[in-house]
């Protein structure tokens, strides 16, 4: 009886279970063709959910891009600058990169003494960015099908004959004289010879240019004559005074450049440094050009606004002494010329030197390529 019991109530506990499971259909209003619609309207909010996670999958894929672009592996940036101007105008950002304070890119830096090094590392590909004399900019150009392109003029005029002495007061004064100097071949060469024949003297005829390698070796030379005379960039001019106080500046190459050019206000700026780049090198990495010129731009501005602090920069670097600095910086005519204003000073300081010798800037005037005139945000 107990078993049989027990048997009882489990089958009438199914049969419940089955009542109330067709309690549970039939109660459905609509029947069958409602349970039918109910269903679709299932499968249709199903396949929309389904749409909004592929959208949603989609966005997050595109997002997921754009953040891999915007955090790509930096760019090996490879830089010169000669041992000067240039390179005191990089200074800042030459610390800020060994400071890790700029790390957007991997910019390795080297400063040379002649553009003699500079130019077959462009050739050949192992430098990415050089500042270079300011014709030698347009002769790579010309001489490499345009394979260079200038991104800014770096330094203006900072050429000074310097005498010991007090007998050459005007350039007509350089008249049967001996000129120690350097850059045979770029800026200085050419700007010296245009104010001469300007002003009637014929360079190797009436004057006597004795040329040496590097400008320390000028430096050297009119230290050890008693009635030498030289050209001289800044900072040299300041590191030869402090050698010998009884040098003193005869002229300034600018202002007889300036004199000769009149009222052409196209062509009269006399420009000594432009920075160059590979072209193929601009067109590969626009970004890493680009944060170049920014970091470059801020490096000016800060060491012509803060002579003290980045004159102790210019010293630790060894371009010159922290107390050379400190005297020839504010000399130095350092600037930051892109774009439009680039290419108009530029072109007209170079249309005056193929004038004189077409030569002087690769045999003919560079074309619109030449420049990169893509300012900076």
């Amino acid at each position: 009886m107990k078993k049989g019991g027990k048997t009882g109530r489990r089958l009438a506990a199914v049969l419940l279970a089955v009542l109330l499971a067709l309690s549970a259909l039939t109660g459905c209003s609509g029947g069958a063709g409602a349970s039918s619609g109910s269903s679709a309207e299932k499968e249709s909010e199903a396949d929309s959910v389904s749409a909004s996670e592929t959208q949603a999958d989609s966005e997050a894929q595109e997002a997921e891009d754009a953040a891999g672009d915007s955090t790509a592996q930096p760019v090996d940036v490879r830089i010169a600058a000669l041992k000067g101007p240039t390179a005191m105008g990089m200074v800042k950002f030459m610390d800020d990169v060994d400071q890790q304070v700029v790390t957007d890119e991997n910019y390795t830096f080297s400063i040379v003494a002649s553009p003699d090094e500079v130019t077959p590392q462009i050739v050949q590909g192992s430098l990415d960015i050089a500042a270079v004399p300011a014709n030698l900019a347009s002769i790579l150009y010309n001489n490499t099908d345009g394979a260079v392109q200038v991104l800014t003029v770096n330094t203006l005029g900072v050429l000074y004959i310097v005498e010991n002495g007090d007998t050459v007061h005007s350039v007509s004064d350089l008249a049967g004289k001996t000129i120690y100097a350097s850059g045979k071949g770029s800026t200085p060469e050419y700007a010296l010879n245009y104010v001469l024949e300007q002003n009637g003297l014929v360079p190797g005829t009436d004057v006597t240019i004795e040329w040496k390698s590097e400008h320390s070796e000028c430096v050297a030379a009119i230290t050890a004559d008693a009635t030498g005379i030289a050209m001289l960039p800044q900072p040299f001019v300041t590191t030869a005074q402090a050698q010998n106080e009884s040098l003193r500046v005869a002229l300034d190459l600018t202002e007889e450049w300036e004199k000769v050019q009149g009222d052409d206000a196209g062509a009269g700026t006399m420009i000594t440094g432009a920075t160059i780049a590979r072209t193929e090198f601009v067109q590969e990495h626009p970004e890493a050009v680009e944060n170049f010129l920014k970091h470059y731009q801020e490096s000016v501005e800060y060491v012509n606004a803060n002579t003290e602090e980045a004159a102790k920069l210019v010293g630790a670097y060894d371009i010159v002494t922290e107390e050379v600095a400190k005297t020839a910086l504010p000399e130095c005519n350092i600037v930051y010329l892109a774009g439009d204003e680039m290419k108009e000073k530029l072109s007209g300081y170079l249309s005056v030197l193929n004038e004189q010798n077409p030569e002087s800037i690769g045999g003919t005037l560079p074309g619109d390529d030449f420049y990169y005139t893509q300012e900076t945000e």
